[in-house]
């Protein structure tokens, strides 16, 4: 059996990380304030960029930086200063598209690792190499791979350079997510990462000779959004995967929340971990898998391109709604003596309810909710108020960094 392969998790926040790292992740990726394709995610500062690190380090996680953004004249000046201050930092690697940024970087921290994002369109074992022979080492590939090409790529190129693929998560629909739809439609350009998300829009087409008259886009029947995309899922198919030569498994999502990403760093860990022991066993547990994965906010999946052109029903579905199956309420923080535990509440919830204590063992608890107690130490029935700092009492007591979560009928 081939070594398992890294599992790489998005973070849009410190919190987000440690709960990344705690709940099974091998490496976190991350986007600072600045060159980083997700300007609307909460992204780091550098201070948390560097508290981030030595949390990581100190569970053996690794932590790499985006720094993504097609770069404009202007941006390169600042890119000296931004990767000057990361040279200090010492991230494990950072994750470039832009030539010229990666040349600034080798100049700047020749000794962190460059890892080459899919904004690059890496679609073929050539363009690895000529990535390779410019020092490089992990190239991410595009998203309109195949597995077969996926492995012919890996018996092309040298063997310690690695491949890392999105496995789980939003699809772009433009050329490996080069959109130019957002800048379009709003002025805030995707590729310097602001984008709108257009290809979530409903969309309908006028026909020129018939002006006012708006026709709804149909495919075959199936919905009406034309550029949309189901969201990826590999769970069933990490074998394949493994077998294809995949260096490291990348999870979508660097602006979703603390419950998203443990769960399915979480549900793709115990996977992982399952294969390892057993193929069988691994197959034993699909049912578990694929419950748990559909616990957070999702939308329907496919497996994208892995096995070819995918059709029309693979991509395109008739609802672009989000399923919510549970409510995230917060991260367990300190415990007092008498079992109380600091909250910061994300969402409602009150004195009496049920709710979930989602363990990263793959444990899920249910407890009841017994005091409130709010940051002057007054009681009160219910957490209204986003974001309230609380004292919270269960009926079991969880552990730090444990999530609370309830679900929804």
């Amino acid at each position: 059996m081939r070594e398992l392969p890294e599992l790489l998790i998005p973070a849009s926040s410190l919190e987000v990380l440690k709960i990344a790292v705690i709940f099974g992740a091998d490496a976190v990726y991350i986007g600072g304030e600045a060159f980083s394709l997700r300007a609307k995610a909460k992204n780091f500062s550098m201070e948390d960029i560097e508290e981030g690190i030595r949390f990581a380090h100190a569970h053996q996680v690794k932590v790499y930086v985006t720094a993504n953004i097609l770069a404009h004249n202007q941006d390169i000046v600042d890119a000296r200063e931004y990767f000057s201050e990361l040279k200090r930092i010492g991230p494990d690697a950072l994750i470039i598209s832009d030539p010229g940024l990666f040349l600034v970087a080798k100049e700047v921290c020749p000794e962190i690792e460059i890892h080459i994002s899919t904004q690059a369109n890496n679609v073929n074992y050539m363009t690895f190499r000529f990535w390779h022979q410019q020092g490089a080492k992990r190239v991410v590939t595009g998203r309109e791979l195949s597995l077969k090409e996926i492995a012919k790529i890996r018996s092309e190129i040298p063997h310690e350079m690695e491949i890392e693929t999105f496995v789980h998560g939003a699809m772009c629909i433009s050329y490996s997510g080069r959109c130019l739809l957002s800048n379009y439609f709003t002025g805030r350009d995707a590729n310097q990462g602001a984008c709108t998300h257009p290809c979530r829009w409903k969309y309908a087409v006028v026909e020129e000779k018939r002006p006012g008259e708006y026709l709804p886009v149909y495919e075959n029947e199936r919905g009406t959004f034309l550029f949309n995309s189901k969201d990826l899922c590999m769970i069933e198919h990490l074998p394949d995967l493994i077998e294809a030569g995949v260096d490291s498994l990348k999870i979508e999502g660097r602006m979703k929340t603390a419950l998203y990403v443990a769960t399915v760093a979480r549900t793709y860990r115990k996977a992982l971990d399952s294969y390892k022991k057993s193929p069988q066993l691994y197959q034993e547990q699909m049912p578990w898998y694929l419950d748990q994965i559909s616990n957070c906010t999702y939308r329907q999946f496919t497996t994208g391109f892995f096995y070819g052109k995918p059709s029309e029903e693979a991509q395109i579905y008739d609802n672009n709604t989000y399923i919510k199956e549970y409510t995230y309420l917060g991260i367990v923080g300190d415990i007092d003596n008498e079992g109380r535990f600091c909250l910061e509440q994300r969402n409602k919830f009150s004195v009496g309810e049920t709710i979930e204590i989602m363990k990263p063992d793959g444990r899920n608890i249910e407890t009841i909710v017994e005091a409130i107690f709010n940051e002057r130490g007054e009681a009160q029935e219910s957490a209204p108020h986003s974001k309230q700092q609380l004292l919270v009492k269960l009926s079991i007591c969880p552990d730090k960094m444990d999530i609370l979560r309830r679900q929804e009928s």
